[in-house]
Parts: structure tokens; sequence; C-alpha cells
């Protein structure tokens, strides 16, 4: 009755930032279910709308948010995958500004898209690719509440409204179908397919990293994304580092120490990161933290269906 309790106030309190493991022993092998898709209208016109000053004043997502308990099943376990990055042309720490450069610095950027008719923000992360066009993000950056996200555009090291390495509009975004159908916690993991800019293909220009799938769980990673909610103003890239742990409450998703807010969703967990170079291969996602335990971050697992979805992204 005490846990059933407990459950009922988490599920109440817990709430999505706007912005990671195999399942229990001898899991039963299911296939993964079809990948959720949304085709976008031309991006023209998409970068011309997202000036510096309405990046600037995008809205974390989570601010824009009704409250509300998530859904949480356990994700279909399969073989461990490691998919290796492509080179570009502190440790621990619970949210400081990531000044080690590297790959990261150019892969991981900032999320914008119109909420509802609200422009908001996320986060994200280019990685390695068959089309050389993937942003990995959560799924509530995509869609949340029965809407798709328009004018979707990433921002890759962005920097205080400024885009060095550009303005890349989708042509396409997915989530999982858990997600697209229940918005279940556990599967909150999204995919845009970005448009080429001046004829230049996303990875060509800022590199991708690499991506694992159905990985061991309770490993020391690091989490990367642009909090834009108080005490962050989403200008600098902040990372967290250390040792992640599964969820004791509600989800069966990572959990790590660390203080990013609103607008850090969707930014990247790396497994294996090299502070020297920047680059890890990346196995999970901001997605949420719980009112009734500030200063923890979750993620969630990336199982068979997130392996579908990348594969379904990578070749669009």
């Amino acid at each position: 009755m005490k846990r059933a309790w407990l459950r009922s106030v988490v599920a109440l309190s817990a709430t999505l930032l706007t912005a990671s493991v195999t399942a229990a022993a001898n899991p039963a092998l299911a296939e993964p279910a079809d990948v959720a898709v949304r085709t976008l209208d031309s991006a023209a016109g998409v970068t011309d709308y997202w000036t510096p000053e309405r990046m600037r004043a995008a809205t974390p997502l989570d601010q824009l948010l009704t409250s509300r308990a998530p859904t949480a099943d356990v994700p279909a376990a399969g073989e461990p995958r490691t998919v290796p990055g492509v080179d570009a042309l502190a440790y621990p720490t619970s949210g400081e500004p990531w000044t080690g450069g590297g790959e990261v610095a150019a892969t991981a950027g900032r999320v914008f898209f119109n909420f509802d008719g609200s422009p908001a923000s996320c986060s994200g992360n280019a990685v390695t690719s068959a089309n050389r066009s993937v942003v990995l993000t959560a799924g509530h950056c995509v869609k949340y509440q029965g809407s798709w996200h328009t004018d979707w555009i990433f921002v890759p090291g962005y920097d205080d409204g400024a885009a060095p390495f550009g303005e890349w509009a989708a042509s396409a975004t997915l989530t999982t179908p858990q997600w697209e159908a229940n918005e279940d916690i556990n599967y909150d993991v999204g995919a845009a397919v970005v448009e080429p800019v001046g004829g230049r293909y996303l990875t060509d220009v800022v590199g991708g990293q690499g991506v694992a799938f159905n990985q061991p769980r309770d490993q020391d990673m690091y989490a990367f994304g642009y909090p834009a909610a108080d005490p962050y103003d989403g200008s600098t890239l902040i990372h967290c580092s250390g040792a992640t742990f599964t969820d004791p409450l509600l989800s069966d998703d990572h959990g790590m120490r660390c203080d990013m807010t609103g607008g850090s969703s969707g930014g990247p967990w790396f497994l294996d990161f090299d502070e020297a170079t920047g680059t890890g291969v990346q196995a999970s996602v901001n997605s949420f933290g719980y009112s009734v335990l500030p200063g923890y971050m979750f993620g969630p697992y990336f199982g068979s269906d997130a392996q579908a979805l990348y594969e379904e992204a990578q070749s669009a």
C-alpha cells in the first residue's frame, strides 16, 4: 500500500524536461513496433523564421506543458549493438558549461520548433547515419499531447543566438510507437531527418557521434544539453557526468545526478566519452526529472525500439 501510494505521488509530480542499459536478467526478446514518422512541409522559410531574437526568446517546452502522469512499459531487449561515430571536418559534474571543445561542441545543439503556436526549445545531437542527416532528441521534442511540432530546426553548436554551423530544417520527424500512442516515458526518444544546407549534409559539416543500443546498465555516462530555465538561459552547452543507476521510482530509465533544467530535453547521454576529443557513443537522451527528487536527470534506455527508430531515420 505504501509503495502504491508513493508511485501515485511520483506519477503526479513527474515533469518532462524541455528541454539511459539492458533489461532484467533473461528478458524475453520482442520485435520492435513500427516507428511513428511525420513528414514535414518544405523547409523553405523555416530558417528565415528562426532569427537570433526568436531563438533567444524561445520558451523551454516544459513551461508550455500541462502536468500529467506518464505511462511506463518495459522496453524490449535485443542484441547489443554499437554504431561507430565519424570524425568532424571534469568528472564528475552535475551541471557545468562544457569548455572542452572537441566534437561534441559541434554535434550537440539546440532545437527550436512551434508547439501549439508557441515558440519552444529542446536539445539534440547529430549522429552517424547512412543519410548523414539524423538528429536524435527526446520524443516530446517532436510530438506532445497529440501535437506534432512544426517549424522544426536544429542549430548545432548554438552559442547565444549564433549558429556557427548553420540552421538545419527537418524534412521529417520520428518517434517510437509507444511515445506516439501513449507518451510512454520509457520510450521518450525522437529523431529528425534534416535537409542539406548549401548542398552539404549535416554530419559532413559537424561530424556524427556513434550510437549504442542494448548496452549494460549502471555505467558512467556524460550528458549534454542546452537548459534554458533558471538558473540557465539556453545560451551555453552544459554537461553532467558521473555514475548512472536505474530509476527506483516510476520508470525503467537511467538516472544521474544532474542539475540541468528545461530546454535540456533531447540532449545526448554518452558511454565511453573521451573528454580530450569530445567523442562517445550515444545511449540515451535527457528526458525528465521528478519534482520530489531534485538534482537528478533521467533518460530512456536505448533498446530495440530506439534502434528501430534510428534505422528508420537513417534510411529516410
